[in-house]
């Protein structure tokens, strides 16, 4: 329990440095809205996209290749999609919906799952989790790109609009054009994947910095009821909902726990970044990012103790 905590804590305290020190550059106006909005331009169009190729280069799609658990991670993530989106109709303010259904179901699997599950499962948590990630990397962001278009004022929302807006996001355009070289183990010339690299280690440092920069005690207290509800659902109703159906699915042991990690993982950092893109409530983005970090340290802890103590996992 508490080497869980402990490790939980390490992968969360540098994202809160990150987000405290965009808080204090704005204050100190080291940085202001001009160069958050360049920066999250940046990140959306070249770094992110730079991290989530590498990230499926490197990822082994050969190993920890397991049907019914890709089956029922699919099934669940559109189940938890459906429910919060549902959830934000009856919650929240038509412009709203979009933003609160991304923060109420898109984890943050490729930084703290991932890292979770490789600390409490080793070599396999990594394969199993590095698989579940280039999955997932794909369904969160078709569905937030669809759901952010719905409710966006500069996205077309009819079919063919919101396609054109799923094929040309360049997160999706990234994983699709990673996919080859994964399948085939293509890799890149060393100088490229170098330079890749260098693109790719900025993405989260200057996200959560812009995140920090557009914080404020008025922006947290104007979205504070809808950024504590997305969180509640992202944090506790989804996690439980979907380790409930992994447990009458079959699923025990290492798979069972990796799920839970998967579901229970903090809001990503993405999320801001589309939602800055879509010209949507991106305070509310990122309030929702704040909290559910906040929460983590203490959700997971439970969910692992609870299931470690039924002899689940």
């Amino acid at each position: 329990m508490l080497a869980i905590f402990l490790e939980t804590l390490n992968i969360t305290a540098p994202v809160f440095a990150m987000l405290f020190l965009g808080v204090l550059l704005k204050r100190i106006d080291w940085i202001n809205d001009n160069f958050i909005h360049t920066a999250s331009s940046l990140v959306f169009n070249v770094t992110m996209p730079a991290l989530l190729f590498l990230g499926i280069l490197h990822a082994d799609l050969h190993a920890a290749l397991q049907p019914s658990l890709l089956i029922y991670f699919s099934l669940a993530t559109l189940v938890s999609f459906a429910v919060a989106w549902g959830w934000a109709i009856f919650k929240c303010p038509r412009e709203d919906r979009g933003i609160y259904t991304q923060g109420a179901f898109r984890g943050n699997n490729g930084v703290i799952g991932l890292a979770l599950a490789a600390s409490m499962y080793g070599d396999y948590g990594i394969s199993l989790g590095a698989i579940l990630a280039a999955l997932v990397i794909l369904f969160y962001n078709t569905l937030s790109t669809i759901v952010l278009a719905v409710y966006s004022p500069v996205i077309k929302s009819d079919p063919w609009s919101i396609c054109k807006s799923v094929f040309s996001n360049p997160l999706i355009i990234s994983v699709i054009a990673a996919a080859p070289f994964a399948y085939f183990k293509i890799g890149l010339p060393g100088w490229l994947e170098t330079s890749g690299q260098y693109l790719a280690q900025t993405t989260l440092p200057l996200a959560l910095i812009c995140i920090g920069g557009t914080l404020s005690l008025a922006a947290l207290r104007k979205s504070g009821k809808m950024a504590l509800s997305s969180s509640l659902v992202k944090m506790v109703g989804l996690p439980l909902l979907a380790t409930v159906g992994a447990w009458l699915w079959g699923f025990r042991g290492a798979e069972l726990g990796i799920l839970f990690l998967y579901f229970g993982s903090p809001t990503a950092a993405a999320s801001f970044v589309m939602a800055r893109a879509a010209q949507g409530n991106h305070e509310l983005a990122a309030a929702i990012i704040v909290l559910t970090t906040l929460m983590a340290a203490i959700t997971t802890n439970v969910g692992i103790f609870v299931l470690q103590w039924g002899g689940w996992i």
